[in-house]
């Protein structure tokens, strides 16, 4: 008897060494035991919409059950940010961005700038994750290009390769597994555009019966303009009953270098509150809208046999003003344009958490990447959600005429407009709406120069070439 104690002791050590412990075991036993299944990944992506904009975060104006049933079974991100972008079309870098890991100066030289040739030494997660044996679906916008799409996915349906689009008129691809898709392969997809993304998210969700770990990635392109909601959602807001942003303005009250870009002319200058009112009950309407449909998804998940393995992300792209500051886009480096909803459920994510840690879109990358146990390698500055040390601070850009650092407590913005240089200090904690400037008052001279040449530094490490914010 002791001497078959003392074997079966050597044996169980043999199983608690890393290396050894499927060997060890299988030896041991009839049928070996087989590896954890490896989770699986459901991203949900919104295009334009802003943080504040969820109901269970603290709007009581707007109607989002599907978001908030993904806020009250995870954690949520709530100073999450993109760090803008270097063209008037923002949702390319910051896509870029949340797929890489990469900063917005970097990801636009490896991809935006030249999406028919992107770096082929820079990975997304999809991709990487395509390598270590997942299945990668996606279904919806892709404003990367064609080359990006087909080394990162395996399969996909209602492909819209572009910005924007009539959302009654969605023009999409079916997936090519060769990633040729010449014009004439194109059609419009019958419904609305989140129905149409939703169905297929869905049916992909309902043919995966097997073991096969997957990533899902549904881009919506809603809210993103134009607002044309079906009415069953427009009419849940009364534009006349609409309150307006405490920080509404009928103009933005000096030149930030980008005042005549296409989202500036949604609205005659100056801005009235009537209008204003009709554009933000009009965007409430397609978040929601969008809100019904990620629902809808959310429930084929939850029947499917992969709902206990799967994680679950949702994230916008960027903000947008909508009115605030006399502004309609999001060619800007205010809170209501950088920062983004950004929310994790799945096994083992604490349930009703809020994460007030600084973040980034990037971080979605090397996060994805650990859950599934295949770290994403390379030089990148985006952190682990999860594990990351908190930041300090962090920087946005916007061209070459804005540049940003933010703490939790302050926010520093430079502007350089034809030479001139402006710049606005905003005490977040005091004034969250960024309504008054504090850069030219004496008491916080210091306090700007402080902020100023760290975020010189910070841009410099980052490889923004422009230079001109060190004075």
């Amino acid at each position: 008897m002791r001497r078959i104690v003392t074997r079966f002791s050597k044996l169980l050590n043999a199983m608690l060494s890393r290396r050894a412990f499927l060997p060890a075991f299988a030896a041991a036993a009839p049928c070996a035991m087989a590896q954890p299944k490896r989770p699986n990944f459901v991203i949900l992506h919104t295009d334009d919409q802003r943080f504040d904009t969820i109901r269970a975060l603290g709007n009581g104006a707007i109607q989002t059950p599907a978001m908030d049933r993904l806020a009250a079974r995870g954690v949520v991100f709530t100073q999450a940010a993109t760090q803008g972008g270097l063209t008037g079309a923002i949702c390319m870098p910051s896509r870029a961005q949340m797929l890489t890991g990469l900063n917005v100066f970097q990801a636009h030289r490896a991809i935006v700038d030249h999406p028919a040739k992107p770096d082929a030494d820079v990975l997304t997660f999809p991709e990487h994750l395509r390598k270590s044996g997942y299945r990668t679906f996606h279904t919806g916008k892709w404003h990367l290009g064609t080359a990006l799409h087909h080394r990162s996915f395996t399969h996909g349906a209602n492909i819209f390769f572009g910005g924007m689009s009539d959302h009654l008129a969605m023009p999409v691809f079916d997936y090519d597994p060769e990633g040729r898709y010449p014009k004439q392969r194109q059609y419009i997809a019958k419904g609305f555009s989140s129905e149409v993304i939703a169905n297929s998210a869905i049916e992909f969700l309902r043919q995966q019966q097997g073991d096969a770990p997957f990533v899902m990635y549904a881009a919506f392109t809603s809210p993103h303009d134009p607002r044309m909601a079906p009415r069953r959602f427009a009419d849940l807001y009364d534009p006349e009953k609409i309150e307006l942003p405490k920080n509404f303005m009928a103009q933005h009250p000096f030149d930030n270098g980008e005042m005549k870009v296409r989202d500036e002319l949604l609205a005659p200058f100056p801005r009235t509150e009537a209008e204003v009112r009709r554009h933000i009950a009009a965007y409430f309407a397609m978040i929601t809208e969008v809100d019904y449909q990620i629902g809808r998804v959310l429930e084929a998940l939850e029947r499917s046999p992969h709902a206990g393995n799967t994680f679950v992300f949702f994230a916008g792209d960027n903000g947008l003003a909508v009115g605030q500051h006399g502004l309609m886009g999001k060619q800007n480096l205010y809170e209501h344009s950088l920062r983004v909803p950004l929310m994790l459920s799945g096994p083992g994510i604490q349930k009703g958490k809020r994460n007030d840690s600084l973040c980034h879109l990037m971080d979605m990358a090397p996060t994805v990447c650990n859950l599934a146990g295949s770290p994403l390698k390379g030089a990148m500055d985006g952190q682990d959600l999860l594990q990351g040390a908190p930041r300090k601070s962090t920087i946005s850009a916007y061209r070459n005429v804005q540049r940003g650092l933010r703490t939790k407590e302050w926010k520093l913005v430079v502007y350089n407009v034809d030479g001139r240089r402006t710049e606005q200090l905003f005490d977040l904690k005091r004034d969250p709406w960024e309504l008054r400037s504090l850069a030219s008052e004496p008491a916080q001279r210091k306090r700007v120069a402080a902020l100023t040449a760290e975020l010189a530094r910070q841009l410099e490490a980052a490889g923004d070439t422009a230079g001109w914010v060190r004075q």
